[in-house]
């Protein structure tokens, strides 16, 4: 089971989700500091951390499964939004720098065969970020956030998982170490409590971050083969009315004065 576009964008709309982008943003940013030149796409729901990257990234496009669905974004721009086949990216080999992965892994049926055509599309020195829900974690354990859904990881299953996809982890971070209930003493102070939360339970984080980069010399010989399909690209342009987006201007958005009060 997964939740969609509109239940994300819900989510971090709202006070908690707010927290948590708040958290989490820095955190990317300081893997890829200088983005300057270089391509930045985000696969899942990563449209609250592309932002960060748009001022000085050569370009930036947000990736969105089929089954989780699009909005555009940005909102006040032309859409650099697009739907996709999580298995057959439309992106040309090594076309990417960066990729970033939220919401996608512990959802996706196939992560696999995701791992591998983003290995494809990936250039040989490039890095791909991925968050997933921490399987010690309390985060996992709870349905009151998008990160209580799909298949949560432990620190050595995405090893595994990435090694089997011919991916070498260089980095690691635990966040999130704050519970995750929507209590005004935690949302008012969530650098407080997640620091000392990283001081008293440490491995019981509710999001697992890894920093990993491509192996080329790993990389197994196929023979070139003209697809018989046409890859599906679906652009989302900016104003464009989806299902998902009408159920999103009927449902409504919780803004971020919500924060203050």
């Amino acid at each position: 089971m997964h939740l969609d576009s509109i239940d994300l964008r819900n989510f971090y709309a709202c006070r908690i989700g707010l927290m948590v982008r708040r958290l989490l943003r820095p955190r990317f940013r300081a893997f890829w500091p200088d983005a300057k030149g270089l391509n930045v796409f985000g696969l899942g729901y990563a449209t609250p951390y592309l932002a960060e990257f748009r001022k000085d990234a050569h370009c930036v496009g947000a990736l969105a499964p089929v089954r989780l669905g699009a909005l555009p974004w940005p909102e006040r721009a032309s859409s650099q939004t697009v739907l996709v086949d999580e298995t057959d990216l439309p992106l040309d080999d090594e076309a990417a720098d960066r990729v970033l992965l939220v919401h996608m892994l512990e959802w996706s049926e196939h992560p696999h065969a995701l791992l591998r055509e983003i290995w494809r599309v990936l250039a040989p020195n490039g890095r791909i970020l991925v968050a997933v829900p921490n399987r010690r974690g309390l985060w996992a354990r709870m349905d009151t956030t998008p990160f209580g859904y799909g298949s949560p990881f432990s620190r050595s299953q995405l090893t595994q998982l990435l090694k089997d996809a011919m991916f070498q982890p260089e980095s690691w971070h635990y966040v999130l170490h704050l519970p995750p209930f929507d209590w005004r003493v935690l949302t008012r102070w969530p650098g407080f409590w997640e620091r000392f939360g990283h001081l008293v339970w440490p491995v019981f984080s509710g999001i697992i971050v890894v920093e990993a980069t491509k192996q080329v010399y790993a990389g197994s010989l196929v023979s070139e083969t003209v697809r018989k399909t046409r890859r599906r690209v679906i652009p989302m342009p900016a104003g464009a009315v989806t299902p998902l987006l009408a159920r999103e201007q009927e449902d409504g958005l919780l803004s971020e004065e919500i924060l203050r009060r």
